[in-house]
Order: C-alpha cells, then sequence, then structure tokens
C-alpha cells in the first residue's frame, strides 16, 4: 500500500476516522510516515448513532488508539434518524451534511490543511458502476478524487490518499503492521445499493474481468479529463451566469456542453438533485422555441430569452410600496433589495456598483402621490418623446425577460408609470426649458441585466 501523499508534505492533516479497517490503515500509515513527510496528524470521528451501542462502541475504539498513539481527536455525535425526519430529506443525506459539517469543524479547531478520508480503488469502482446504473453524465462517472467542498462561503480540502490502492492491499496492510480495526456490520447487509454492488456485483466482475477495479479506475481518471476539459469550454463561451435569482444558459447547439451547463444551473444553483435527462433534454429544445415560451418542472421555470434560457425559482411576486417621498429625504436607498437612490449629482452617485442606469428626470413633474412600486395590471406608460403604450407591451418591445418584470422598480401615480427605473423616464417628467429643479435616478440596468458569472463547485 502506497499512498499518494507528494503533494502534501509538511502539511497538517486531519483523518476521518470510523475504526474500520480503511480508516485505521489510512491513519496508521500518515502516523508512521509523519518523521519521513513532515506532517503533523490528528484525526476526527462522527457518531451517526444510526447503530446505537455499536456505533458508541466504534467511537471509543478510535478514542483509546488516538489517546495511545499520541494523535490529538475530535468526536461529534448526531442522530441522524431524527435530524433526517427534521430536514425531510433521506437518512443518507444527512448522514453526508453531518459528516461535511463536522470536517469544517474540526478543520477550524485543527487548524488543519485538508481533511483525509480512506476511499480507496475498489470505493471508486463502485462509485462509477452505481452512477453509471443511475443514467449519469461524464461528470458522474470520474470517480473519487481530491476536491474542494464549500459552506458558507468557507471552502475545504478533501483529499483521498487511497484512492489508487486496492482493497486487497490496504488489508495485507493491516496484517502486516497488525494494525487494529473494528467491523461495521451493516457493511455486510445487501439491503443497500452500494453494499450490493460491493458484496455481489464487483467481485463477479473482478472474477470475469481480472483487476476490473483497476481498469475502473483509468476509466474514471480519463473521464476526469474529459470532464475538465468540457468545463474549462464552458468557462470559455460563458455558457452559465445568474442574474438576482436566475440562473442564465446562453444558446449553445453542441448538446453536451449546454446539459452540463444545464444540470450545473440546476443542480448547484438552485440545489435540485433529482431532475431526469427528459428534463435537461426538453431545455436543450427550449433554446430553439420562441420567444417567451416556457417550462415548468422541480418548481422551477424555465423561459426562453432572445439568445438564452432563463431559469427561476417560482416566488411571489414583490408587493412592497414606498412613499416617492422616502427616498428624497434619503431614509431609502433600496427598493425590494435592489439598489435605487434619487441623488441630486450623478457625477459621484452614492450606489457605485457596475452596471447601473443613471435617468435625469424633472423632481418638480413628479405628483405628491407618487409611489415606488412593481408591476400591476393596466400599467400603462407615455414613451419618452411621446406615444402611450400598455407596460406589458413596453416591456416587450424593450425585451425585458419576463423574469424581471415583476421585480423592476417603477415610480407611479395611479396606474400612470412615471419612470420605469433602470430603463426609462415617462415623457410626463422629462426635462425640459422650464425646469427648475433635476434629479436623478440612479438604479440598476435592466435593460441589460445579465452581469455576474456563476460560480460553478468542482465537487462531488
Amino acid at each position: 500500500m502506497k499512498p499518494e501523499l507528494s503533494g502534501y508534505k509538511n502539511k497538517k492533516i486531519c483523518v476521518a476516522v470510523s475504526g474500520g479497517r480503511d480508516s485505521m490503515a489510512l491513519l496508521h500509515y500518515l502516523c508512521n510516515y509523519a518523521n519521513e513527510l513532515n506532517l503533523t496528524v490528528c484525526a476526527l470521528n462522527c457518531d451517526h448513532q444510526i447503530r446505537g451501542e455499536h456505533s458508541a462502541a466504534d467511537t471509543a475504539f478510535v478514542k483509546e488508539w488516538c489517546g495511545q498513539n499520541g494523535v490529538p481527536l475530535l468526536t461529534y455525535k448526531c442522530d441522524c434518524v431524527a435530524l433526517a425526519q427534521q430536514l425531510c430529506v433521506g437518512l443518507e443525506e444527512a448522514a453526508r451534511n453531518f459528516r461535511r459539517n463536522c470536517y469544517f469543524l474540526a478543520a477550524e479547531e485543527f487548524k488543519a490543511d485538508c481533511i483525509a478520508t480512506a476511499h480507496h480503488l475498489n470505493d471508486n469502482a463502485e462509485t462509477v458502476l452505481f452512477n453509471i446504473a443511475r443514467g449519469a453524465a461524464l461528470g458522474g462517472v470520474k470517480g473519487i478524487y481530491d476536491t474542494e467542498i464549500n459552506n458558507n462561503g468557507k471552502r475545504l480540502k478533501l483529499i483521498r490518499p487511497l484512492v489508487a490502492c486496492s482493497r486487497a492491499e490496504i488489508n495485507e496492510y493491516i496484517t502486516s503492521n497488525k494494525v487494529p480495526y473494528v467491523d461495521d456490520e451493516s457493511n455486510f447487509s445487501a439491503d443497500y445499493t452500494r453494499n450490493y454492488i460491493r458484496l455481489n456485483v464487483l467481485p463477479a466482475l473482478e472474477k470475469a474481468v481480472p483487476e476490473a477495479s483497476k481498469a475502473i479506475y483509468r476509466f474514471s481518471r480519463l473521464a476526469a479529463e474529459d470532464e475538465a476539459f468540457i468545463r474549462e469550454e464552458m468557462q470559455k463561451r460563458k455558457l452559465l451566469c445568474f442574474d438576482g435569482g436566475a440562473a442564465i444558459i446562453k444558446k449553445c447547439e453542441t448538446r453536451a456542453l449546454f446539459s452540463r451547463a444545464a444540470v450545473d444551473a440546476v443542480k448547484i444553483y438552485f440545489g435540485k438533485k433529482d431532475y431526469t435527462s427528459e428534463q435537461i433534454e426538453t431545455l436543450y429544445n427550449l433554446q430553439f422555441a420562441e420567444s417567451g415560451k416556457s417550462f415548468n418542472f422541480l418548481g422551477l421555470t424555465a423561459q426562453k430569452e432572445q439568445d438564452a434560457i432563463s431559469i427561476i425559482a417560482e416566488s411571489k411576486n414583490v408587493t412592497e410600496v414606498v412613499p416617492f417621498a422616502e427616498y428624497l429625504c434619503g431614509n431609502r436607498d433600496i427598493f425590494a433589495g435592489q439598489p435605487l437612490k434619487i441623488v441630486s449629482d450623478y457625477k459621484q452617485p452614492a450606489i457605485t456598483e457596475p452596471q447601473i442606469k443613471i435617468l435625469k428626470f424633472d423632481l418638480c413633474a413628479v405628483p405628491k402621490d407618487a409611489i415606488v412600486r412593481t408591476l400591476r395590471g393596466g400599467d400603462k406608460f407615455v414613451k419618452f418623446g411621446g406615444g402611450t403604450k400598455k407596460l406589458c407591451d413596453y416591456f416587450t418591445d424593450k425585451k425585458i425577460p419576463q423574469r424581471l418584470r415583476a421585480k423592476i422598480p417603477l415610480i407611479a401615480s395611479g396606474a400612470d408609470i412615471l419612470a420605469v427605473c433602470g430603463v426609462e423616464i415617462s415623457d410626463k417628467i422629462k426635462v425640459t426649458d422650464k425646469t427648475k429643479t433635476i434629479s436623478y435616478i440612479v438604479c440598476k440596468d435592466y435593460a441589460n441585466s445579465v452581469d455576474n458569472t456563476l460560480a460553478v463547485e468542482k465537487n462531488d
């Protein structure tokens, strides 16, 4: 057994230890070679309280071993069954989230450079086979690899030093070095899908094709290289971005690239994991439909825009109403979470965000009953230069996406729209040679709104 640790010399590594043979082999190896590699080794243990006294006994075993061998240890426990019920998620997801939270807590407490888990070659093969059986795309067959995870903006490196080591090599190391360990009896139950693959499918495959796990490992690394190429191409083309609460996928006829962007939007940006290949295919075809066509799925709404697909979560329209005078008094510079300010000098606006729009208007022409609100039925707008239109028709002419229309701040007097903030003022409040007081609306540019690149997580 020769774990790959060349990139982790002089680091502080915290090992996730269950007490099983794999994690104990990893912890023992790191402790054994700590001086040679100039490593600082510490450990963490997670008790999911799923197996009652058995899991508590495993934690006690890990405590004893670490105490005898001078390894600093942090232990955590959580009733994951109760947690899953509380959060209305599956037990496996609740347990995984618990473990990941523990990783961040331990890394911060120990000031560790990374967390090491004991996933090995056979685990990698099981993962690849499982994902293939579920119909995963290329990204799902990369297998197990070093990665970064994110928790509220904090990032943490996860390393898998044993991923190229087989179960047989680990068993040999355990025997040769007389490393103690405990067995989790649930690992021997074929009731779980992954266990069934481990106990039945993979051994049968290894019997039919010797060293199949090693071949699957090579395949997963080639898949990872191809996946990296696709992601690099996505970044070059800037296929996926977001604007506020919307994910925007630019039109792309290359199915593999578009589909990957769609999966990232649905899975990473909106956290929807139960998408289907049919839904991704529908999104792909939507980009060739007429503008305005939409598709509802998973509590999301996808809509065809001019040269893109926008995806938003279903939500209530903004109903906030604010007297226009409050903006004049300087009491407000936000409307429904968006920057909005009325200023007397546009050269030094208080709002310095990119892609703002500044509209000049005659302050005295604004009625005293004016309010700031969003779109309502019956709204009409006298365009700058003349010509009255229904506001919805005006939005259509200006190619304002449906996803933005319900949140654009409007200055209104009854059904008369005096300003579509961030777009245009009404002819009724334009500056003329009779204007005495000129003011400026400083707001996001809603006519050119797509701005921020989506930070795509590159993890499992």
